[in-house]
């Protein structure tokens, strides 16, 4: 037996029972959680962890053999995530998310989101102010594909029966895929205003520019046809939710777009690890808003046809956003 394969079997034989103990251990938490440990156990995990280190330390110094190093390389990172990861359950997270770090993160952002809400509104008033002085300007804004037949050339009539859903029957596998559809829809509008931040800034604007001035020419449509309340009805129980979450995804992306144009004295890569950080928890939480807005628009405005009941649900909506992003979240640790 050559003399580093001797070396390599007397270091594994004094140290391997405390290998195994700990092995075990880090086991037992993997399957069952810390809580799983006694007293003694918990008192020995993290001695027995230090000593793991020390191995793996003299280990790497005098060359031993490589299945020892990985054996205990592979040791280590598990025992480190049972001694110094925090272990909390999933339902938690998701509740420490949605109660702090959302909000947060949208109020830290909140001078590119009020910048992403102007860029948003300047479209909209240019699509509704253009289409209101001349109406065959509304298919400057509106794709034919995308109008299915709610354009100049369409009856009053037949804009009232998509408002309040004459023509159709609202059956729930019908309606259940309607909401898969916007939700899909949705959700890659917003995450397309976020990506676009990564390059040059005024495509976000544009994205936002764009969809504003689009939604301004469908109100510039019906109020052609003097049934702007009715659309209203239509597009806001939904609309709040989703809009919003759009504005704050194109909020997100400007600030990343920002953090690589003008990095200040971090690197560029520094300076967009942090605000990607910030902006990705806001694009997570939108997502969850995208839901909100096609579960409401795919079931609750294809099966409730009454004007006042809708601006019902705009006025809680409106009420329920105001007060989420602007107070949730303010006690506890500083922002």
């Amino acid at each position: 037996m050559s003399e580093t394969a001797l070396r390599s079997a007397l270091f594994r034989r004094e140290r391997e029972a405390r290998w195994r103990e700990l092995e075990a251990l880090v086991s037992k938490v993997e399957r069952h959680g810390v809580r799983s440990l006694d007293a003694t156990e918990l008192h020995a995990l993290p001695v027995l962890y230090r000593a793991a280190i020390s191995s793996l330390s003299v280990a790497r110094s005098i060359s031993l053999d490589r299945n020892v190093l990985e054996y205990l390389e592979g040791l280590a990172n598990r025992a480190y995530s049972c001694v110094y990861s925090p272990r909390r359950r999933a339902h938690r997270v998701i509740a420490e998310f949605f109660a702090r770090g959302f909000p947060r993160a949208v109020r830290e952002l909140r001078g590119w989101m009020l910048l992403s809400l102007l860029l948003f509104s300047v479209g909209g008033f240019t699509g509704y102010g253009m289409t209101m002085t001349e109406i065959d300007h509304y298919h400057l804004f509106i794709d034919a594909s995308l109008a299915n037949g709610r354009d100049p050339t369409a009856e009053t009539e037949e804009l009232l029966d998509v408002i309040f859903n004459r023509d159709q029957e609202a059956e729930e596998d019908d309606l259940s895929f309607f909401a898969t559809i916007l939700f899909t829809n949705n959700a890659q509008i917003g995450l397309l205003c976020f990506a676009a931040g990564v390059v040059p800034l005024l495509l976000v604007g544009l994205i936002l520019f764009q969809n504003g001035a689009m939604l301004g020419a469908f109100v510039a449509l019906h109020d052609h046809h003097d049934i702007g309340v009715e659309f209203g009805s239509w597009v806001l129980p939904h609309g709040v939710t989703e809009l919003l979450a759009v504005v704050l995804c194109g909020g997100a992306g400007l600030a990343v777009g920002m953090s690589v144009v003008f990095p200040g004295r971090r690197t560029r890569i520094e300076s967009l690890v942090i605000a990607g950080r910030r902006a990705g928890t806001v694009v997570i939480g939108c997502v969850s808003m995208f839901l909100i807005a096609a579960l409401i628009e795919g079931y609750f405005r294809q099966i409730v046809d009454d004007v006042a009941l809708r601006y019902a649900v705009v006025a809680v909506t409106a009420a329920f956003w105001g007060w989420y992003f602007l107070r949730v979240g303010r006690r506890g640790a500083p922002e």
